[in-house]
């Protein structure tokens, strides 16, 4: 049982504005569902969010009560565009929804791997596999051939779906997988063993009925990015994806179908699904891509002064990069709103942009496990260092290692409320591994793994992962606020802190630093005490990295998470 009306009338709505946008028509696909979130209507038994969603805008642009916004706006910086309204959405989709039954051979629930860059073609095959009831597991281009060895194994996947940069390392693991029935490849060329998507997808009839599906049947698989252990397969519903936007208000969107979205992060993110594709799409607004083969400071700021963005989402590393341009030189043609997600954002960041656009980056906080756990809402009062207040439909706590609710202030663990009744957005199960399934869960709660505070307001303040944090000499200390103090130094692009062996204190903080490209020194020496000094100031001084180590970069995973437990390996001699 996925939700229950006495638990929906609980629910405290975040507060909402509108930002002068006159309420929605009636007929708006949001509006339809009102009834159920009062908890006057239970949860539909059956829902498809291609049919039920996409389909239902698609009836509504038909009627001329939709403004003329494309639904997908897509460029490559090369000249090349393309803009889908939501009836060619679906047009095409369903051309691809038939490819995918009929030459492929794929049947309700079956996997089909997705590994494309930020191309239209990642967006129409999740939509067709949606109509065709095919369980969708995206993944990055940055996978090599081991790591899609083992994604292929361990899904137990009958098609995959790549270019031709990705096909050549599918062929060399291919031989080890016997399962993997049909390999489409996304491009102009053709290469033996494969069959070419784009020719298949325009030859073949639009003529296609969707499948229908319960809430509760899977639709997405990620691998998760944790920065420890092998990736585990978290799967997702119908309806933690799909249904859970229509349920939980604008809390951290609140857009309209006359307003665009641009979400930077790569499509094997579970980002990219929510913010990319379902949210946007709940509320009949543009979703807005550029290809973007890497992240280019300059090419992202043109791209705001040369298109009407509303709304952009990106990881903190992005707008790191930024706010290392000078700003003044950029005027953006409809920016509004901006959202950083992935990792805490530095203040030090913030409070650049802010003093140099006039606009507010607010905190996204979640997992691939449960989607947006956190965010701050429009509207809401901005703390400095916060990641905002609980998304509505989770009661999220800070609980101790026995599941006890602690009061505010006090240091603890991130848990969302799991029991008695399992919130909608939740995923259904790491696959085929019932027993980490069962140790996301502590008690009442589900466990995030990530520690924090919450003050007397509800706002919680991210201090680190549990694995993260440094206790020297009796003293714990997060990461982060370390990494926050060291970022305001001019001379610091990028930081990761970690904890490394110490014979008197038992372990001490640990600084890995990328300089600024604008500065340069040869006394590096002099610089570690001149960093070591400025964090003594901004923070308490017990905090300060005792050792420093200058890098040309961090490792991070194919998500942009750096990869802490990595450092910390090769500083406690594990690597």
């Amino acid at each position: 049982k996925l939700q229950s009306l006495k638990l929906l009338r609980t629910l405290k709505p975040p507060h909402r504005t509108f930002h002068g946008h006159p309420r929605l028509l009636s007929s708006d696909v949001y509006s339809q569902y009102e009834s159920i979130r009062q908890g006057k209507q239970e949860i539909p038994k059956y829902f498809n969010f291609a049919s039920d969603v996409l389909d239902k805008w698609a009836e509504i642009e038909k009627t001329g009560k939709r403004p003329s916004n494309p639904a997908f706006w897509w460029i490559n910086g090369k000249g090349e565009e393309v803009k889908w309204s939501f009836e060619e959405l679906g047009f095409l989709s369903r051309k691809v929804a038939n490819v995918l039954a009929k030459e492929c051979g794929l049947q309700k629930g079956d996997r089909l791997i997705l590994i494309l860059p930020r191309i239209p073609e990642w967006w129409l095959v999740k939509v067709a596999c949606m109509r065709a009831g095919i369980v969708i597991i995206p993944g990055t281009s940055q996978l090599s051939a081991k790591d899609i060895l083992y994604r292929l194994q361990a899904s137990k996947a009958r098609c995959i779906i790549t270019t031709d940069k990705l096909a050549p390392a599918v062929d060399s693991v291919a031989s080890q997988y016997q399962l993997l029935k049909t390999k489409l490849m996304v491009s102009k060329g053709s290469r033996e063993g494969w069959l070419n998507f784009t020719e298949l997808y325009q030859n073949q009839s639009a003529d296609h009925s969707c499948i229908k599906t319960r809430i509760q049947d899977p639709m997405m698989i990620f691998f998760t990015s944790g920065t420890t252990g092998s990736p585990k397969m978290t799967q997702h519903s119908q309806g933690s994806l799909g249904f859970r936007p229509l349920l939980s208000e604008r809390y951290w969107l609140d857009l309209t179908p006359s307003e665009m979205i641009w979400n930077t992060a790569d499509t094997g993110w579970i980002l990219t699904s929510i913010a990319s594709f379902f949210d946007p799409w709940v509320f009949g607004s543009c979703v807005f891509i550029h290809n973007l083969p890497q992240t280019d400071s300059a090419v992202i700021l043109n791209t705001l002064c040369r298109f009407p963005v509303d709304a952009l989402v990106g990881a903190p590393t992005m707008f790191r990069m930024l706010v290392q341009n000078d700003l003044s030189k950029y005027k953006f043609m409809n920016l509004k709103y901006c959202m950083s997600g992935g990792e805490p954002l530095n203040p030090e960041v913030m409070e650049q942009w802010k003093s140099q656009t006039g606009l507010d980056i607010h905190e996204v906080y979640g997992q691939t496990e449960v989607g947006i756990i956190c965010s701050v809402f429009k509207g809401m009062k901005m703390k400095p260092g916060s990641m905002g207040k609980a998304a509505p439909l989770y009661d999220v706590q800070i609980v101790d290692k026995n599941a006890n609710i602690l009061p505010p202030g006090q240091q603890g663990e991130i848990g969302i409320r799991s029991k008695p009744i399992r919130p909608l957005g939740f995923f259904s199960e790491y696959v085929d591994n019932p027993k980490k399934t069962a140790e996301s869960e502590r008690g009442d709660f589900y466990v995030t793994g990530d520690r924090a505070t919450m003050d007397e307001e509800g706002y919680f303040q991210f201090i680190g992962r549990g694995d993260d944090i440094i206790i020297s000499a009796g003293y714990r200390i997060g990461p982060f606020e370390v990494e926050s103090a060291l970022i305001e130094h001019p001379a610091v692009a990028e930081t990761a802190v970690v904890s490394s062996p110490d014979p008197l204190r038992g372990e001490v903080v640990k600084a890995f630093v990328v300089l600024s490209p604008n500065f340069s020194s040869t006394d590096l020496k002099s610089l570690i005490r001149d960093l070591q000094d400025h964090v003594k100031k901004t923070t308490a001084p017990y905090k300060y990295p005792r050792k420093v180590e200058f890098v040309k970069e961090l490792p991070k995973t194919v998500t942009g998470k750096i990869k802490r437990n990595e450092l910390r390996d090769k500083e406690w001699g594990r690597i």
